[in-house]
């Protein structure tokens, strides 16, 4: 009996000891639960200056740049393209206008401005936000150069209130040559939009390149920067008082840049005349009714040359994320950053709401022709959100019953930026000159035919047609991409996939800058 009684005293204890254990166990991993879900709604350090270097975004920013060079017309300035010289300098004579600057569109010698326009936006909003970075890499000066290539041609095509010079060359015409853009003998004729026959969206465009170029000198250059803005506020007014859509009054232009609507570039300029002058009827302009009728609040949309919406609702979400001044209680503004965030939710891969439309290996693939604009441009977005974010100890955003942070942001950034520098099924790099592996056959007339070589507007074609690699490289052309199941032609007939555009690379220089340094803050620039 003694015995039994002591052996069942032990099992006893051994019971207690255990469902003590299980106790402890439960009561630690509950602590820990409530802690990391605490960690969870705890924001990120803010970043401090730039960090260290990333060499691999870095060495593809430094490539990236070039290309605004080789896409320069006019007399050329400490000129650094061996194959490239004084181009279309009697550009704008017939109207007694100097629009020998600029930049050429594509592979081709047009001078387009709602495009062109819309690279000197984003390459403004890039210097805006990472300027910083971009000088931690000797990147800066050379941005802010091309930058002014832009906007120099943008404010002689300027000349009157109510006149504005939209295109440069008959695009028939020019495509009807393939020959070096220093050799052109044609004519250009000029294209313009004015009271009688408006166009609202290149005129609204413009005028968010002025505004937004006007931040970008206004400390080193403030008189520059205040023509800049006197040029944007005319160029908003006409294109507000006179709406209607270029592409519609203009027909020729719709086989090129047809725009889908006016209202989304109307709201673009005024959020970034609103930064440029903090002038609050620029911010209710775009909050007020107007918001309602053309921002497409809580549809996401894509940004792009022709659609601004997504990058008004993260250009206006700095307000509200930021506490600026005099704009709590702006429902607007409120329906701006929840767009926003509708839009990046759109973007992660593991979002209730993420989009479909990806290839195989990660790549958001929206449209055949120049398919690399979308998922660079929605990376760029998402890097300058996750930044925001960071900066404003904002922990998350919302997407249904999920919840992620701004590294989750960056890390789609950089995937996107990775695929494009060869991370993808073909080992390739779509940017011209970076890495082992890039396009040889790039659809670019200067870049396919010798230096020294003349030709006439016909005679220039065997380039086109040579089986051979083109004998001169357009380092920083980001071509047009691949197809869905990640196929690429190197072909120099295939425009569709192997043509380089200026806007393209506004968006992967931003890209790239915001991903130069492992930290990142932006800061206000207004």
């Amino acid at each position: 009996m003694g015995k039994e009684s002591k052996s069942g005293g032990c099992l006893g204890w051994l019971l207690a000891i255990v469902i003590l254990a299980l106790v402890v166990g439960a009561i630690v991993y509950a602590v820990k639960q409530k802690m990391d879900h605490a960690n969870d709604n705890k924001p990120s350090p803010v970043p401090g200056p730039p960090g260290a270097i990333d060499k691999k975004y870095a060495d593809a920013l430094k490539i990236a740049m070039q290309f605004f060079d080789i896409q320069k017309s006019g007399k050329l300035v400490n000129n650094k393209i061996s194959w490239r010289g004084d181009s279309g300098l009697k550009d704008g004579n017939e109207a007694n206008l100097d629009l020998s600057k600029g930049m050429y569109d594509a592979g081709d010698h047009m001078k387009f401005g709602f495009p062109m326009a819309f690279t000197a936006t984003v390459l403004s909003w890039a210097i805006l936000e990472y300027g910083d970075q971009m000088a931690a890499v000797n990147q800066l000066e050379p941005a802010q150069q091309s930058l002014k290539w832009i906007t120099d041609f943008l404010i002689n095509a300027h000349p009157k209130d109510n006149v504005l010079y939209i295109q440069v060359g008959d695009p028939d015409l020019d495509h009807k040559c393939w020959e070096r853009p220093e050799n052109m003998k044609e004519k250009r004729p000029l294209t313009q939009v004015n009271i009688t026959v408006p166009g609202t969206e290149v005129a609204a465009e413009t005028a968010a390149a002025m505004a937004s170029a006007s931040l970008v000198f206004k400390t080193s250059n403030s008189a520059y920067s205040s023509t800049l803005l006197k040029h944007a506020k005319q160029l908003f007014n006409f294109a507000d008082k006179y709406p209607a859509s270029y592409s519609e009054n203009i027909p020729e232009v719709a086989t090129y840049y047809n725009s889908t609507g006016y209202g989304d570039e109307l709201l673009w300029a005024a959020s970034w005349l609103y930064h440029a002058t903090g002038d609050r009827s620029y911010l209710d302009y775009a909050t007020g009714e107007n918001g309602k009728q053309f921002a497409s609040w809580g549809s996401p949309t894509w940004f792009s040359w022709d659609n601004k919406n997504a990058g008004t609702q993260v250009l206006l979400s700095r307000l509200s994320l930021f506490g600026a001044k005099g704009v709590s209680g702006n429902s607007g503004l409120r329906n701006y950053r929840s767009s926003a965030e509708g839009v990046m939710c759109g973007l992660l891969p593991k979002s209730p709401s993420a989009t479909s439309s990806r290839t195989d290996g990660g790549l958001v693939w929206i449209s055949e022709w120049n398919a690399l604009q979308h998922p660079v441009a929605s990376a760029f977005l998402a890097a300058l959100y996750s930044d925001y974010m960071l900066t404003s100890q904002t922990a998350k955003i919302t997407c249904g019953d999920h919840s992620f942070k701004p590294s989750d942001l960056r890390k789609f950034a950089k995937s996107q930026a990775d695929y494009v520098l060869g991370k993808n099924p073909l080992k390739m790099s779509f940017l011209v000159g970076y890495g082992d592996k890039y396009p040889q056959y790039v659809h670019h007339r200067g870049a396919s035919i010798p230096a020294d070589a003349t030709t006439g507007c016909t005679a220039g074609f065997k380039w086109l047609d040579s089986t051979q690699p083109n004998p001169n490289v357009a380092v920083g052309g980001l071509v047009g991409g691949p197809f869905h199941n990640e196929t690429y032609i190197d072909s120099r007939n295939n425009s569709m996939q192997a043509e380089p555009t200026t806007y393209n690379s506004a968006l992967i220089v931003g890209l790239l800058s915001s991903l130069v340094t492992t930290s990142s803050a932006v800061k206000s620039f207004t």
